[in-house]
């Protein structure tokens, strides 16, 4: 119980070129995914998902209207997801997720990243061992029992469920995503989720030394202003 995972729902972006960075992450993912596996929502759990998340993080309707378009027009970008794993200042695991439509830009912004914070760019593999990819299902409710009941019934495998402050939190292994989402929108009608995405969460988390939680927000920082980069996982505690 009380795993740590990291809600990316974004703070209130202070200028037009955060803002933008941040629609332009969201358009991304949701051309991608309505250009794998369909344009309409209904039919496509992870297009959905995409929308459901940039309208949480206040992206326009026609930014996302624009990105369906692209995709369904079938031509454009071709991009596709980057991984990359290291040790972040302070010695804190970190993985680096992206999506990329030119591998050698995206891994030669994130390696400036790594090195202008004194962090080090790791080989695949190297930090992953120590992280579980979960599907998290964050939303109002005091009943974990029920939803327990809601998801064995369905034969979803869960690793884990809280219930705090008036919240439920879902973890299960992220190949589970489909079946947990379902589950839990036909046990509980009108049910909205707080979270619905899949993250790495830290087997153990592990506390930064004081001196370097500058440098630490600053590689966070530099990290999240590539536009490549869609999430940074770490086991800071």
């Amino acid at each position: 119980m009380g795993r740590a995972y990291q809600n990316r729902k974004e703070s209130m972006a202070k200028t037009s070129d955060q803002k933008a960075r941040v629609y332009s992450k969201h358009a991304r993912v949701i051309y991608v995914t309505a250009k794998q596996g369909g344009i309409d929502p209904d039919g496509n759990l992870a297009l959905r998902s995409a929308i459901d998340r940039a309208k949480r993080d206040q992206v326009p309707a026609h930014v996302i209207d624009k990105a369906i378009d692209k995709a369904k027009g079938g031509s454009g970008e071709d991009f596709a997801p980057a991984r990359y794993e290291g040790f972040g200042p302070g010695g804190c695991m970190v993985i680096v997720d992206c999506l990329t439509d030119n591998p050698n830009r995206t891994i030669g912004d994130v390696r400036v990243c790594f090195t202008k914070t004194k962090a080090k760019l790791g080989t695949p593999g190297s930090v992953s061992h120590s992280f579980d990819h979960s599907a998290i299902f964050v939303f109002p409710g005091n009943d974990e029992e029920a939803a327990l009941e809601a998801l064995m019934m369905a034969d979803v495998e869960v690793e884990d469920i809280e219930c705090e402050d008036g919240k439920i939190t879902v973890f299960a292994p992220h190949t589970e995503f489909a079946k947990v989402r379902q589950a839990l929108t036909e046990a509980f009608e009108g049910i909205e989720f707080e979270v619905e995405e899949i993250q790495f969460v830290p087997k153990e988390t592990a506390s930064i030394p004081a001196d370097d939680e500058p440098m630490f927000e600053k590689f966070l920082d530099m990290l999240n202003d590539v536009e490549d980069v869609q999430k940074v996982y770490h086991n800071a505690g």
